[in-house]
């Protein structure tokens, strides 16, 4: 090398490649992260967009308005004080105590019908058809209609428990458990209203939805521990009790609050929380796919 020269080093043309191929990928990898980044965020305003829409149209419905704040007073009132004096629990505990929840425990159910009702409505009016001419995400719709159920299930459950503060209810608990049974109670609520969707869509109208939703939750209802207690039921009917899914939440619910649980030896019943979560869980990662599939299948007829 001569002096006053710059050394210069050679570049292979395969580390040239390499690298060039590793800034692209890069390059694509950074793409695909920001186009995912938009679509979820596009499809968290299409879910917001379409709950609000739900609510709007809810407030302005006479009807589902007094389903939703007299219907739970209606319940308390009646369970409260016309089937107390009929009704004993065993130990002498509150009736009015172990009715309150159960109240609350049957509203979250009764989220199905809700949900039923409004999908088959809208599917009925042609107003889906209308969305999925949109460039909305794929399951959007849904999950709108179900958010906004929840919401209104949410509202039920306030107006139950103020209720029952007004007639003699009280909570013996931490703050902490009655968050951990709200949370429990949406859950379920949650789960329901997916049910509900795949009954809105499979019906013919909102008359044959309401009719199967009716179906679907006062069997629940009515053979579960929301209104008496399991211990004094017949063996064979208190195995099937003991895991009705608004049983196991209104137990929960009862020891998060204070309250005594059922003397009969049933793992749902020791280990209410765990089951009544495991409900929830169940039958979400069961419905949601169930429902998707079929909004799908009913817009390719």
């Amino acid at each position: 090398m001569t002096p006053g020269t710059i050394p210069v080093l050679a570049v292979q043309p395969e580390t040239a490649g390499t690298a060039a191929a590793e800034v692209a990928a890069g390059t694509r990898v950074q793409r695909a992260a920001a186009w995912r980044l938009g679509q979820a965020w596009w499809a968290l305003h299409d879910v917001w967009v379409l709950t609000r829409r739900t609510l709007a149209r809810v407030a302005s419905t006479p009807e589902q308005v007094i389903n939703v704040t007299v219907l739970p007073v209606v319940l308390v009132l009646l369970f409260s004080y016309v089937f107390k004096g009929a009704l004993r629990l065993p130990g002498h505990a509150s009736y009015t105590d172990y009715v309150i929840v159960g109240v609350f425990a049957v509203n979250m159910g009764a989220t199905a019908q809700g949900a039923a009702i409004g999908l088959a409505i809208d599917l009925s009016t042609g107003l889906i058809d209308r969305f999925r001419s949109l460039p909305m995400a794929r399951g959007t719709v849904l999950i709108g209609r179900t958010v906004a159920d929840l919401a209104l299930t949410l509202i039920a459950g306030m107006v139950t428990a103020g209720t029952g503060l007004l007639v003699g209810w009280r909570v013996h608990a931490p703050p902490w458990h009655l968050l951990l049974a709200a949370g429990l109670a949406l859950l379920f609520a949650w789960a329901a209203a997916w049910l509900g969707a795949c009954i809105g869509i499979l019906a013919r109208g909102a008359d044959s939805a309401q009719a199967v939703g009716l179906m679907v939750i006062l069997p629940l209802s009515l053979t579960s521990s929301a209104f008496i207690s399991v211990d004094r039921m017949t063996p064979w009917l208190r195995d099937i009790v003991v895991w009705n899914p608004v049983s196991v939440l209104a137990v929960a619910c009862r020891g998060l609050l204070g309250d005594p649980a059922p003397a009969v030896r049933a793992w749902p019943i020791q280990h209410a929380a765990l089951a009544s979560a495991a409900w929830s869980a169940v039958l979400l990662a069961l419905l949601i796919p169930a429902a998707v599939w079929l909004y799908q299948r009913r817009g390719q007829r």
